[in-house]
């Protein structure tokens, strides 16, 4: 009888940590068990140095989503952006996408502008005004070498 008592305290015990690492799995890594909670909005650039599939957008300072990948338009020559926003965020057609450094040296993010003058954007719509990131190295060869005024 005791025997069938501990057996079933290990399956009981392995039942929870697999629960447990089941919710971390799930939590920690984004993943989306039922439904969709959000949508995606492309922008093009004509640059977005340093910028990855996987970091932020911001809206007003806050996390809205995150860039879900990155393409080349070869015909048009600018790159492509997907990004990926929580259901509920309304972004009109004429907001302001741009990539931005969070810090001096920090990661890249994109920054949305919302708008309000436009029509809401529908899933799957396009940001038509973008900024590409400014690149540091430039600013500081041109600091360097005394041509900032030009």
């Amino acid at each position: 009888m005791k025997k069938y008592h501990y057996e079933t305290a290990a399956g009981l015990f392995v039942l929870i940590g697999l629960l447990c690492v089941g919710y971390l799995v799930v939590h920690l890594g984004n993943v989306r068990l039922f439904g969709k909670d959000s949508y995606t909005l492309s922008a093009r650039f004509a640059s977005v140095s340093g910028l990855r599939a996987g970091n932020p957008v911001e809206m007003l300072g806050i996390e809205i989503g995150q860039v879900e990948g990155l393409e080349i338009d070869q015909k048009n020559q600018v790159a492509v952006v997907t990004l990926r926003i929580k259901k509920g965020i309304n972004i009109f057609d004429d907001a302001t996408a741009s990539v931005k450094t969070a810090g001096l040296i920090g990661d890249r993010y994109v920054s949305v502008d919302p708008g309000g003058a436009g029509e809401i954007l529908k899933p799957g719509g396009i940001i038509t005004e973008t900024e590409s990131p400014v690149d540091i190295e430039d600013l500081v060869k041109k600091f360097a070498f005394g041509e900032v005024g030009k």
